[in-house]
């Protein structure tokens, strides 16, 4: 499974940003599809997690309300559209896919296959 991230870039504070990441070489439509991020000097953090059909979805406790998981099982993609983005934010944002599980899991350990991440900076 190959996983390709974009969408990522300089965004000013208050701002929004939606990254997209392209599955292939597996069997999307079965999987469970995860974000991860991690900031300089810092351990990788659960962002957001969507099940196989889209049908449940979990967020990390700073991400609520304001980041809002997706999928497209005909476009193999899973996407993270960002509001209200704040230098916080900022970090290397990761794709993550586990074919072993319909629903999302929120530990970084429980996925398999993993994108090459895009930058998120957020300043003014």
């Amino acid at each position: 499974v190959q996983l390709e991230e974009s969408g990522g870039g300089l965004v000013q504070p208050g701002g929004s940003l939606t990254l997209s990441c392209v599955a292939s070489g597996g069997t999307f439509s079965n999987d469970a599809m995860g974000w991860f991020r991690q900031a300089l000097g810092k351990e990788r953090e659960f962002v957001a997690g969507i099940s196989w059909n889209g049908g449940t979805t979990y967020y990390g406790d700073s991400m609520k309300g304001r980041f809002t998981i997706s999928r497209d099982n005909a476009k193999n993609t899973v996407y993270l559209q960002m509001n209200a983005l704040n230098p916080d934010d900022t970090a290397v944002y990761y794709c993550a896919a586990d074919p072993q599980h319909y629903r999302p899991l929120v530990v970084a350990n429980g996925y398999q296959y993993w994108g090459q991440g895009t930058q998120v900076t957020v300043s003014s």
